[in-house]
């Protein structure tokens, strides 16, 4: 295993989540800023297996640094950590690209469930990458547009492969994050029905408080940008004005 990189400023916090980690066999590397991680992900290309990320830090907050992350095509599995648990702050934390998000104060064991939880994932779809099991299941679109648990989804010349978080579409492979791709199967599951922006956010995200929904355009657009051949007239993620979106699997001809 080659660690985890723990980017956090308050060193007494530093130092107990270090030794934590460590006792669970998970060699870590702490730095006390976003540049500094910046620097050792992309520049010195360091080689870790998950990244832990404090949101409030000195220079580049945790928003910034996940953001430079992505635009920079890497894609190290995410868990924010932040003081600030208010909705809105935990959906900008999966908007810059987190994959999973932890409020403090916070338990070690939920911390270390979370962490488990993540590197599974990316030992799944390394294992999926380099040996594609025979058996994988791949649903195609129904005519009642009610779907069971899926792996690899298949619409109109498209292909979402969920164990990679791997999208085909127009010619292109776009990797998606842990909360595109959820917020896309949640879609997929509901195709042809309208979803409301609420139900996104309670059954996607786990929030039930109240707070902006409209925050869930800014994932529309990037999947949109991904999926639709004209992003500004889509034809598979629909808008339906004043309440949410509808997925298409295979769009209505136009006229």
């Amino acid at each position: 295993m080659n660690g985890i990189l723990l980017v956090e400023d308050e060193e007494h916090l530093a130092r107990g989540l270090k030794f934590n980690l460590e006792a669970e066999g998970y060699p870590t590397k702490v730095v006390g800023d976003g540049e500094a991680a910046l620097t050792l992900l992309l520049e010195q290309h360091g080689e870790f297996d998950l990244l832990v990320l404090d949101v409030m830090l000195p220079g580049k907050d945790g928003f910034a640094v996940a953001t430079e992350l992505r635009k920079a095509s890497n894609y190290i599995p995410l868990l924010m950590l932040t003081a600030r648990g208010r909705p809105e702050d935990v959906l900008k934390g999966f908007a810059s690209g987190a994959d999973d998000y932890l409020p403090k104060p916070f338990d070690l064991a939920i911390l270390l469930a979370r962490i488990r939880g993540l590197l599974r994932r990316r030992d799944w779809g390394r294992t999926l990458l380099t040996d594609p099991p025979a058996n994988v299941r791949v649903a195609e679109p129904d005519t009642a547009g009610s779907l069971r648990e899926f792996d690899v989804y298949v619409f109109a010349d498209k292909q979402v492969d969920f164990g990679t978080l791997e999208l085909r579409a127009n010619g292109n492979i776009f990797r998606l994050t842990l909360m595109e791709a959820e917020l896309l199967r949640h879609l997929i599951r509901k195709s042809g029905k309208i979803v409301s922006r609420k139900s996104i956010l309670e059954e996607v995200w786990g929030l039930h408080e109240d707070t902006d929904t409209r925050a869930i355009d800014n994932f529309i657009v990037r999947l949109r940008k991904y999926i639709e051949k004209d992003p500004s007239h889509p034809q598979h993620l629909l808008t339906v004005r004043g309440v949410g979106y509808r997925f298409m699997p295979t769009p209505a001809p136009t006229t």
